[in-house]
């Protein structure tokens, strides 16, 4: 991995690489921030968020998406750690940059250092993203459907097994979007589970960091023939 210097936090970004230096492969959850900040539809493939599900199934289809490459461009990660679904990756061709990130939160918050910050303020909280919510169906549909197919008491059990540890529904604004339709489904889904609701500003600084080709201590760069590592992300 290459250093700055630069203090996670900082908010100076560095120009963006030109768009034939690079191929984005990343979650869809994610893909829609990418593609606001400029990267091209021609230079990014789009996962299902599903795939996460499986950690090796995901590992499989970006194994295939990565080998797929053409050139001797940087492979840029749409991805955190994702339940170790990234780890042992690899290119023979091709050097594969990653946010170093337990999840996604991290990529929608700014930085690693302030989704840990606030996991150890409020560790009960499930975040919603826009792409996260367009990617699932949500606790009431789910209630819903196990109500219909089970009864009411197994649904209330499920519900309660799912969520019990929650107390906080925060939803993740990064100001690119119009907000009033996801809001509302969050404020929805916080009153159904019985937690409190938040909106909290999110940022693209590491996104932004991600294209810019300078990457220091919060991101793996890692060379061609080279397995993606999992201690890179315990430091």
């Amino acid at each position: 991995m290459r250093s700055t210097g630069e203090r996670a936090g900082s908010e100076r970004i560095s120009r963006p690489m030109a768009s034939e230096d690079y191929h984005v492969i990343s979650c869809s959850t994610v893909a829609e921030e990418l593609g606001r900040l400029g990267v091209p539809g021609d230079r990014m493939t789009v996962l299902d968020f599903g795939l996460h599900m499986d950690p090796d199934k995901l590992r499989a289809a970006v194994q295939a998406e990565i080998d797929a490459v053409p050139g001797d461009c940087d492979i840029l990660l749409g991805y955190g750690l994702c339940s170790n679904g990234v780890v042992g990756l690899r290119s023979d061709t091709h050097r594969l940059v990653i946010p170093l990130s337990d999840d996604c939160i991290a990529l929608f918050l700014g930085s690693r250092e302030e989704h840990l910050a606030r996991l150890r303020a409020t560790p009960g909280t499930y975040y919603l993203t826009k792409g996260w919510v367009e990617a699932q169906s949500g606790p009431i549909q789910e209630y819903e459907r196990i109500r219909e197919r089970y009864g009411e008491k197994r649904a209330d059990r499920v519900v309660k097994a799912l969520f019990g540890n929650y107390t906080h529904v925060v939803l993740i604004n990064t100001g690119n979007y119009n907000m009033d339709f996801y809001r509302e489904f969050a404020k929805a889904m916080a009153a159904f589970l019985g937690l409190q609701f938040q909106e909290i500003p999110g940022s693209n600084r590491l996104l932004t960091r991600l294209l810019s080709g300078d990457w220091d201590s919060e991101f793996a760069v890692v060379e061609p023939g080279t397995p993606m590592p999992f201690d890179v992300f315990q430091s």
